[in-house]
């Protein structure tokens, strides 16, 4: 299970998802950018149904 995390950059809220507590690269973005994939979140489903191996 990832490990979900709130963070800060210049002074604008990320949100930080890890695959673990020592993952070196974890996967963040902010407000803008999350709006983006609520709005798009069933293409980003059929994306992952497509590619999943």
């Amino acid at each position: 299970m990832a490990i979900i995390e709130e963070s800060e950059y210049k002074g604008n809220p990320m949100i930080v998802i890890k695959n673990s507590a020592e993952d070196k690269f974890p996967f963040q973005f902010g407000v803008k950018k999350a709006k983006l994939v609520l709005e798009n979140i069933e293409a980003v489903r059929k994306f992952v149904e497509k590619h999943d191996k």
